[in-house]
C-alpha cells in the first residue's frame, strides 16, 4: 500500500482548522463498521478542507485489529476495545473517537419503528432461540393490543469478527445468566441460532430482505436502510427509544482514565434515559510508527473530527466525545505517540 512522506506546511492553518498536508495525499484506515457512517462523512469534510482523503476499509474490528498489527494501515479501528497488556505487547495507543448505540431492528408486518418492546430476557431468549414465534407469549404480554403474526422469527447476526457483536454479546452477557454460561460474549461466539451477515451493512441487508426477521446494528444503519427499531427495556426499567440522547445519557457518568487504553465499555448503564447498548469506537495507532508522516496526518485527522465534526456527528444520532475527554486523549498522543523521540501530535 503506497505511503507519502508529510511535512507541514509551518503557520498555514486552513480555515476548518486542520494543518494542510504537504506530502500525504491518503490516510488508510480499517476496521469497526459501527462507525463508518459518520467516519464517511468526516472524511468529505477534512477532503474539502485539507485535501487529503481517507481511505477507509469498512470490513469489522476483527479485521482492523489485524490489518494494524500487519502494519498494512495507518490506524486500526475496533468497538471492542483491546486490553491494555495487549496493547503494550504490540506496542499501540488506543482512543476512543466517537459513541454511538446498537439497536435490534426488525422486519414484522405491521410492526412500525419504534413501536415494539423488548425486555433484557426476552431478547436473549431469542438469540438463545428459546422464542421462535412473533406470537410468542412472552413478546405478546410486552405488546398488549399489538398484532403480532403467527411467523417465525428469523435471528440474522454477523458472521464476521465484530466490536459491534461484543457490544451486543457483553450486554446479553450481563442481563442473561443462561447467555453469559452458554455462549459468553466476545467480537465472535458460537451463536446458538441465526444468519450470519458481514457487517452491519450485511446484517441491515438480510433483515431488510427477510420477513420476519430480527437483527442488530449501529443505529445509522437502521435509519439509512429504514429499519424499524424496538424499544429497549433499560437497567432503570424503563422503556428508551435510541437516539443520541439515550446514548449520551449511558455515557455520563463514564471514567474513562479507569482503564488502559480509555477501554471503557458503555452496555447496561444505570440512568433513567440511559440505551442499555451504548459503546465507543476507538482507534489503533502505533506508539512508534514507521511511517511517521501518515501517522501523523491520521491523528490530525481525528483532531479535525473532534474540533469540527461534532454537529455531523450529532446529526447522524452518534455521541462525541466530551471536549474534556479530547484533551485527555490530545495529552495522550502527546506523551505516547513519538516519531524519531519527538511527539507526533503537540498537546
Amino acid at each position: 500500500m503506497m505511503r507519502f512522506r508529510m511535512t507541514l506546511l509551518a503557520g498555514a492553518m486552513m480555515a476548518a482548522g486542520a494543518v494542510q498536508a504537504a506530502d500525504v495525499a491518503t490516510i488508510n484506515g480499517a476496521g469497526a463498521t459501527f462507525p463508518y457512517p459518520i467516519y464517511a462523512k468526516w472524511a468529505e469534510a477534512y477532503n474539502k478542507a485539507t485535501g487529503v482523503k481517507l481511505n477507509y476499509q469498512s470490513i469489522g474490528s476483527g479485521g482492523g485489529i489485524k490489518q494494524i498489527k500487519a502494519k498494512t494501515v495507518d490506524f486500526g479501528a475496533t468497538d471492542d476495545p483491546m486490553k491494555g497488556e495487549e496493547l503494550e505487547d504490540i506496542g499501540l495507543v488506543q482512543f476512543p473517537a466517537i459513541m454511538g448505540g446498537v439497536v435490534p431492528v426488525v422486519n414484522v408486518a405491521g410492526v412500525e419503528a419504534g413501536k415494539l418492546k423488548l425486555d433484557q430476557a426476552v431478547l436473549a431468549d431469542i438469540y438463545l432461540g428459546k422464542i421462535a414465534n412473533w406470537n410468542d407469549a412472552k413478546i405478546a404480554a410486552l405488546n398488549p393490543g399489538m398484532a403480532l403474526p403467527n411467523k417465525l422469527i428469523s435471528v440474522v447476526r454477523r458472521s464476521d469478527g465484530s466490536g459491534t457483536t461484543a457490544l451486543f454479546t457483553d450486554y446479553l452477557a450481563k442481563v442473561s445468566p443462561e447467555w453469559k454460561e452458554t455462549v459468553g460474549a466476545g467480537k465472535a461466539v458460537k451463536w446458538p441460532v441465526g444468519l450470519g451477515g458481514k457487517g452491519n451493512e450485511g446484517v441491515a441487508s438480510y433483515v431488510k430482505q427477510i420477513d420476519g426477521a430480527i437483527g442488530y446494528v449501529e443505529y445509522a444503519y437502521a435509519k439509512q436502510n429504514k429499519l424499524a427499531h424496538a424499544q429497549l427495556k433499560n437497567k432503570d426499567g424503563n422503556y428508551v427509544q435510541p437516539d443520541g440522547e439515550t446514548f449520551a445519557a449511558a455515557a455520563a457518568n463514564a471514567d474513562w482514565t479507569s482503564k488502559p487504553g480509555y477501554g471503557v465499555v458503555l452496555t447496561e448503564q444505570a440512568g433513567a434515559k440511559a440505551w442499555p447498548i451504548t459503546g465507543a469506537s476507538f482507534i489503533l495507532v502505533y506508539k512508534e510508527p514507521e511511517n511517521c508522516a501518515a501517522t501523523e496526518a491520521a491523528l490530525k485527522f481525528f483532531d479535525y473530527a473532534y474540533k469540527n465534526g461534532s454537529k455531523l456527528a450529532l446529526d447522524m444520532d452518534y455521541v462525541p466525545m466530551p471536549a474534556s475527554v479530547v484533551q485527555q486523549i490530545k495529552a495522550t498522543w502527546a506523551d505516547e505517540v513519538k516519531c524519531d523521540g519527538v511527539a507526533a501530535m503537540a498537546k
